[in-house]
């Protein structure tokens, strides 16, 4: 349905602004998801690496002449989790609140970074600078349309290979390690490679997001749009779509971009100032964050699981 239907019947607006965004956003929410839903490492820092992803994926393209933009994204990819594992060793000694403190710090290090060294941005002086053409086999990708279906064909391989994963060993390790380290490592999980593991998979399904908001959604690469505002927007996703659950990433992502839409419909149709929506939006994230955290902690994907099993059961609930 999604690669026949979609296009078909979707707009361009429709692409630009909701379906490749929120397959984007379910990317990143989903290499957020293997850390903190399954490897139970909590991380603040998700947009560097998405940031690192897209400068990689550039540089690669920009400084290697040839450089296909597929491998050029899974080399950003491999940067971000390189990056990744550098800042998760302390992981290793420290974990909870301080763990995020410390992946906060990746945060404001590597927009630092990408910043001051003009290197990273090609010496550009505003530090914005405009994405190459995404060309793969002779064929450009210039409409929305186009751009959504080779965002959808990424998003489907990678969705599939973590949901893969989750189920293997390795897998298994990350939530050996989350549910109680210390009998993990009792049982012969080796704490220090399943952790790191966590982090470099993680950081590379965001960097791969990160290089996809570049090229397909923004059409720039700029520091400024990985900021801390975005990291926060994804842990939001993964704490809305439910933790530890791989649709749960795909509901959370869907939900949180589609929210800002129909609350500026609302706000159209009642004739509220349009000042009242960015308020307004904070103050339902806010509510709907709380309201999940007690009610239902593991999110939408729980409901998901439940309105089924009533569907299933019903007329005939006995």
């Amino acid at each position: 349905v999604a690669f026949v239907v979609v296009p078909m019947v979707a707009t361009p607006y429709a692409f630009s602004a909701i379906l490749i965004p929120f397959l984007i956003f379910a990317l990143a929410t989903l290499g957020l998801n293997i850390l903190t839903g399954y490897a139970g490492q909590l991380s603040l820092g998700t947009a560097a690496f998405m940031a690192v992803g897209a400068f990689a994926s550039y540089n690669f393209m920009l400084r290697i002449e040839g450089m296909p933009v597929l491998v050029a994204f899974v080399l950003g990819g491999v940067c971000a989790a390189i990056v990744g594992i550098v800042f998760g060793l302390p992981s290793l000694r420290i974990r909870g609140f301080y763990l995020a403190a410390s992946t906060l710090a990746t945060q404001f290090f590597v927009v630092w970074c990408l910043t001051k060294v003009p290197w990273f941005t090609n010496n550009s002086s505003s530090g914005v600078i405009t994405a190459q053409q995404i060309e793969i086999f002779g064929y450009k990708f210039e409409t929305p349309g186009q751009k959504y279906l080779l965002v959808l064909a990424i998003v489907t391989v990678m969705a599939l290979m973590a949901k893969n994963m989750v189920r293997s060993t390795v897998g298994r390790s990350w939530m050996a390690v989350r549910d109680m380290d210390v009998a993990a490592e009792v049982i012969g999980f080796r704490i220090m490679r399943t952790k790191l593991t966590a982090f470099a998979v993680s950081s590379f399904y965001c960097g791969v997001a990160g290089a996809l908001y570049a090229y397909c959604y923004l059409g720039t690469v700029e520091p400024e749009a990985y900021n801390l505002d975005v990291s926060f927007r994804i842990l939001f996703m993964v704490i809305i779509g439910g933790v530890g659950s791989i649709l749960g990433s795909f509901l959370g992502a869907a939900f949180i971009v589609l929210l800002p839409v129909l609350l500026s419909v609302i706000v159209h149709y009642t004739g509220l100032p349009n000042s009242v929506t960015s308020n307004l939006e904070l103050m339902v994230f806010g509510a709907l964050i709380i309201f999940f955290l007690i009610v239902e902690p593991h999110g939408l994907a729980r409901l998901w699981s439940i309105g089924k099993e009533k569907l299933r059961l019903w007329p005939f609930p006995h």
